[in-house]
Formats: structure tokens, sequence, C-alpha cells
């Protein structure tokens, strides 16, 4: 398996550049290793310790990054938005949830207000670094702190992992979906998921 992910990489003549983006590593992370263990510890806007398990009976549609993210975070929440509205009544049947990868910035009042920008039914949740490099490691998200040389220790972007996570009323894992990938299609699994669980 690694000797064909190494193959591709050279087969489509994106050498280094490809193999150092997080999101060939996430691609091939995935490849090499698909398990992901769905579970999480960690805390709601108002404080209150959320866990996988509050959401059972209900499917999960997780996304990891932080409210200073400037494209793929915001384009991710669209498409979250995106599809509980064409998924329509089945929507009540998927928790949309936000966990920050940035907890030093993204306090219970900053994830709120953010995630209800783009629609108040998706949940931010993060928690402790400790406990959000747990949760993050669980899910195979890779994330790091990437500061130009020189700037305020204040001043950094996360190099994150992206794309969309679902799992089942049972809380067991069912697909990852990469990011960019449409939304009609994204929305049509999800539906058929929930229609045949």
């Amino acid at each position: 398996m690694i000797r064909l992910a190494v193959f591709l990489i050279v087969l489509l003549g994106v050498g280094p550049a490809l193999a150092q983006s997080s999101h060939s590593l996430e691609l091939l992370t995935e490849a090499n290793n698909p398990t992901i263990i769905p579970r999480y510890l960690l805390q709601d806007p108002n404080g209150r310790s959320i866990t996988n398990e509050d959401f059972r009976g209900r499917f999960q549609l997780i996304s990891f990054g932080y409210t200073y993210c400037p494209d793929v975070c915001p384009t991710t929440l669209v498409e979250m938005a995106e599809i509980l509205k064409q998924l329509g009544d089945d929507a009540a049947r998927l928790q949309p949830i936000f966990i920050s990868v940035d907890p030093e910035r993204d306090t219970g009042k900053i994830l709120k207000t953010y995630t209800e920008f783009f629609d108040p039914r998706i949940l931010g949740l993060t928690a402790s670094p400790a406990l959000v490099r747990r949760v993050a490691d669980n899910f195979k998200i890779r994330y790091s702190k990437v500061r130009e040389p020189g700037s305020d220790p204040d001043r950094y972007a996360v190099d994150h992992s992206a794309g969309m996570i679902l799992l089942g009323p049972d809380g067991a894992f069912i697909k990852k979906f990469a990011f960019a990938m449409p939304v009609a299609e994204i929305s049509l699994q999800i539906r058929n998921f929930i229609k045949n669980p």
C-alpha cells in the first residue's frame, strides 16, 4: 500500500510539494491506516462536557478546524449548512459538529458566534489542548501551528486535515468525505445512510 501511494505521487509528478501538504498527508494516512476511533470528550460553548455518547441515535457529521481559518473552514461550514438544507426533514437525524483545533484562541463565545453564522444547528466544540490533541489523534486528524519568522506569538495559522467525517447512530465511523467533494453527492450519500441505517 505504501509503494502504491509513493508510485501515485511520482506518477502525478507532484513530488515533495504534495508529500508535505496537509491534504496529501491526510490522503496517505487514510489510505494506509483507515482506523478511526470515534470517541471524544469536549466542551460546548457553554462549558458543558459533551461526548460522542450524547448523540446516540443520531448521525454525526464532524469537521475539524479553527475560527481564524481563512479558507478551508468557512468553505467546509458553508457546505455543512448546505447539506443540512438539502437534507430537509432528514437533517433532524444529523448532528453537525465543528471541533476547534485552536483552543487557545477559540473560546466558547467565539465558537458559538462563528458556527451560528453558518447555521445555528452546527455545534462548536473544543477543550484543553491535551484533550483536543487526543480527539484529533482518535479521528486521525493532523494539525500544527505555523508561524511566520519574527511574528507575534499570538499570530499564527493552523495547518490541519480537511474534510468531514460521518458517524452512525450507534456512534461507529461510517465514512470520510474529502474536502471539495460536491455537496450534492455528500447529501445524497448521507440521505441514503439515514434511510438505510
